[in-house]
C-alpha cells in the first residue's frame, strides 16, 4: 500500500498544471550524487583541457580534428553513458546523462557534434533496434569508431517532417530497399559513418531507416557555411538509388513518426540541459569581466546597470536548471517505475520520454530563449569587447542561436505544447475538465480576503497556484468558443503556451529553495529566496500580459469582463523590492567571481 501510495506522488505529464508537487518529491541539482558528480566532472574536464583550447581550429573545422575528439570523449566514456554495459556503454540513468549534458553545453560547435552523435544519432537504435542491430552499432557508436548522423529535414520538409518526399522501394526479391532522395542541414554530415534516415515506402508509409555512408549512390553536399556553429558539420546528403538491407529498416514499415516524435522529446529536453550548462559558463565570464574592467576608477560591477544585468542572468539559469532537473527526475522515476513492472529499459526510456513530452516542450523553448538572453547581455557587459571575435562574449552569441530552431521551432513547440494538452484530456489523459469546471464557479464566489498563513514563499506559491487557474479559464473559454477550430488561433495557443512555460519555471525555482531549506541554513538559503522572489515577482506580470493578449483576441462583451475580473484576480502578487534582490544576487556573484548557486 506505501509503495502504491508513493507511485501516485509522482505526477504524471501536464499534471503540475492541475495538481501540486512536494518539494520533497522532486529532484534538484543539489541531490546529484558521487558518481553523477565524478561523470560530471569529467565532462567538464574534457571540455576545459580538449575542447576550450581549439574552438578556433574545431570553428575552422580543421580535418579530422572533431572526429578525433569525438573518439577522445569516447575513450572517457563520454559517448556511450546511455548506452547499456551489455552494448559497450556504461548504462549510466537519466539524471547522470542530464548532468553530462549540461557540462557539454559549454562546448560550443562540438557540442552539437557530440549532442547529435549520442542523442538522435544513437539513442533511436537502442530504443527501436533489433538485437542484432544494437550488437552491430551500439558498441562502435559508444566508443567513436563509429560517427552517427540524423536524416530528417529536407528541403520541402521542416516543421512538416512527415511530408518527406524521399522514397525506399522494395527490390523484387525484397532483399533490399532502394532509397532516393535529399536531406538537409545534417548535422555530423561531413564525417558520420551511420545515417539514421526516414523515407516513404511505397509512397506513403513513413519509416525509419539505418544507412552505412560506405553505400554507392550516398554522396555528401558541400558544407554550409553557417552564422553560428561553425565548427559543427552540416551538409545536404543525397541517396541516389542507396541500396539498403531488408534488415537495416529501423522499427516497423510506416511507424517512423514513432521514432522521430519520440527520440525529439529526448533532444528538446537535452537541448534545455545543454543550454543550460553554457549558460553558466557565459555568465562566469561575463561575471569575471564585469570585476576586471574598470570604468570611472571603479569596477564596472559595481554599478547597478551591471548588477542588474548579472543578477537577471543567474536568475534565469537557476531557474532553467530547477525546471531541468524537476523534469529529469520525473523522466528518472517513470523508467525505475516502468522496469520493476517487468518494461525493458529501452521500452521504459521511449515511454517515459513521451509521457512528459509536455514538460520537455516547454523547457525546449525555456532554455533556448534563457540562452539567448545570457549571451546577449554578456555581449552587452563586454561592450565594444563583446563584438570583438576576440572575447567569448562573440562566438557564444553566434552559437546560441540554432538553438531556437533546432529540435522543433520555438513556435511549433509552443504549438504543441496546448495541442498536447488538449488530446492527453480528450483521451482521458489528463484530467483537466473537472479542474476547468471548477474555476467557473470559483469566478463567481467571493474572494477570501482572510489573513494568509505566513512562511516561506507562501505567498508566491499560492500566486503561482492562482495564475494555473487563469490558465485553466482561459484556456476552458477558447476551446469553448473555438472547438475544432482552435487550432487555427496560433496566437492564443502561444500565449497560452507562455503562461503553462512561466508557471512551471516558477513553481520548480520555489519548490527547489523550500526543498533546499530543509538543509541550509538561513545565510545559505537567502540567494535562492531572492532569485525566487525576483523570478515569480516578474512571471506574475508576464503571466498577466499573455492572459490579456489570449482573452482580448476571443472575448466581448459580458464574457471579456469577466475573464478580465478573474485575471486581475489570478495574478495578485505582493510586489517586492526587485532592485535590493537583484542587487543582493550581483554582490554574491561579484564576491564569488562567477555563477556560483
Amino acid at each position: 500500500m506505501a509503495e502504491e501510495t508513493t507511485k501516485k506522488k509522482v505526477l504524471k505529464g501536464g499534471e503540475f498544471l492541475t495538481k501540486e508537487t512536494d518539494p520533497q518529491s522532486i529532484f534538484i541539482p543539489e541531490d546529484i550524487n558521487e558518481e553523477q558528480k565524478l561523470m560530471s566532472q569529467a565532462a567538464d574536464e574534457f571540455v576545459e583541457k580538449e575542447i576550450t583550447p581549439k574552438l578556433d581550429a574545431i570553428d575552422h573545422q580543421e580535418e579530422g580534428l572533431t572526429e578525433s575528439l569525438l573518439e577522445k570523449a569516447g575513450e572517457l566514456g563520454l559517448l556511450g553513458t546511455a548506452v547499456p554495459e551489455e552494448f559497450g556503454g556504461l548504462g549510466e540513468d537519466f539524471n547522470t546523462n542530464t548532468f553530462i549534458a549540461m557540462a557539454m553545453g559549454a562546448s560550443h560547435s562540438f557540442g552539437v557534434s557530440f549532442a547529435a552523435h549520442t542523442g538522435i544519432g544513437t539513442l533511436p537504435i537502442l530504443y527501436y533496434g533489433t538485437e542484432d542491430q544494437k550488437k552491430k552499432y551500439l558498441p562502435k557508436f559508444a566508443s567513436g569508431e563509429w560517427k552517427s548522423a540524423y536524416c530528417l529535414t529536407e528541403p520541402t520538409s521542416g516543421s512538416d517532417a512527415l511530408s518527406a518526399k524521399t522514397t525506399a522501394v522494395l527490390t523484387d526479391d525484397g532483399s533490399h530497399y532502394i532509397l532516393n532522395g535529399q536531406k538537409m542541414w545534417i548535422t555530423n554530415g561531413g564525417f558520420a559513418d551511420v545515417l539514421i534516415t526516414f523515407a516513404q515506402v511505397d509512397g506513403d508509409k513513413f519509416t525509419c531507416f539505418i544507412i552505412d555512408t560506405s553505400s554507392e549512390g550516398f554522396t555528401r553536399g558541400k558544407e554550409e557555411d553557417k552564422m553560428g556553429i561553425k565548427g559543427s558539420s552540416t551538409r545536404a546528403l543525397f541517396l541516389e538509388n542507396v541500396k539498403v538491407p531488408k534488415e537495416n529498416v529501423l522499427g516497423e514499415i510506416g511507424k517512423g513518426h514513432y521514432v522521430a516524435f519520440n527520440i525529439l522529446n529526448i533532444g528538446r529536453f537535452k537541448l534545455c540541459a545543454m543550454t543550460t550548462g553554457g549558460a553558466k559558463k557565459f555568465i562566469s565570464e561575463a561575471i569575471n569581466y564585469a570585476n576586471e574592467r574598470k570604468q570611472f576608477g571603479k569596477p564596472i560591477s559595481s554599478f547597478g546597470a551591471i548588477k542588474h544585468k548579472l543578477a537577471e542572468q543567474a536568475v534565469r539559469v537557476f531557474v532553467s536548471e530547477s525546471a531541468t532537473l524537476r523534469t529529469s527526475g520525473l523522466i528518472n522515476n517513470q523508467v525505475k517505475e516502468l522496469q520493476e513492472d517487468g518494461l525493458p529499459y529501452s521500452e521504459a526510456v521511449v515511454k517515459s520520454a513521451e509521457e512528459y513530452a509536455i514538460e520537455s516542450a516547454m523547457l525546449k523553448v525555456f532554455g533556448s530563449e534563457m540562452l539567448d538572453y545570457v549571451v546577449d547581455e554578456a555581449v552587452q557587459i563586454f561592450g565594444g569587447y563583446g563584438y570583438s571575435e576576440e572575447y567569448p562574449a562573440a562566438r557564444a552569441y553566434r552559437d546560441s542561436r540554432i538553438n531556437r530552431i533546432f529540435e522543433g521551432t520555438n513556435e511549433i513547440n509552443r504549438l504543441l505544447t496546448v495541442d498536447m494538452l488538449v488530446k492527453r484530456s480528450m483521451k482521458g489523459r489528463l484530467d483537466l475538465m473537472g479542474p476547468a469546471m471548477a474555476i467557473q464557479k470559483d469566478l463567481m464566489s467571493i474572494p477570501d480576503f482572510g489573513e494568509k498563513p505566513g512562511g516561506l514563499l507562501v505567498k508566491e506559491l499560492e500566486a503561482i497556484k492562482n495564475a494555473k487557474k487563469a490558465i485553466l479559464m482561459i484556456a476552458g473559454s477558447a476551446v469553448q468558443k473555438f472547438m475544432q477550430k482552435l487550432a487555427n488561433e496560433q496566437e492564443i495557443i502561444m500565449n497560452v503556451t507562455d503562461m503553462l512555460i512561466e508557471v512551471f519555471t516558477s513553481e520548480s525555482a520555489i519548490l527547489r529553495t523550500l526543498k533546499l531549506a530543509a538543509v541550509k541554513s538561513e545565510a545559505e538559503l537567502q540567494p535562492y529566496v531572492n532569485m525566487t522572489q525576483v523570478y515569480v515577482s516578474d512571471s506574475m506580470e508576464r503571466i498577466n500580459v499573455y492572459g490579456k493578449h489570449a482573452i482580448t483576441s476571443f472575448a466581448e462583451a459580458d464574457e471579456l469582463k469577466m475573464l478580465m475580473l478573474g485575471m486581475k484576480r489570478y495574478t495578485k502578487l505582493e510586489p517586492v523590492n526587485t532592485k535590493e534582490l537583484r542587487r543582493n544576487i550581483a554582490d554574491k556573484l561579484i564576491e564569488t567571481g562567477k555563477y556560483c548557486f
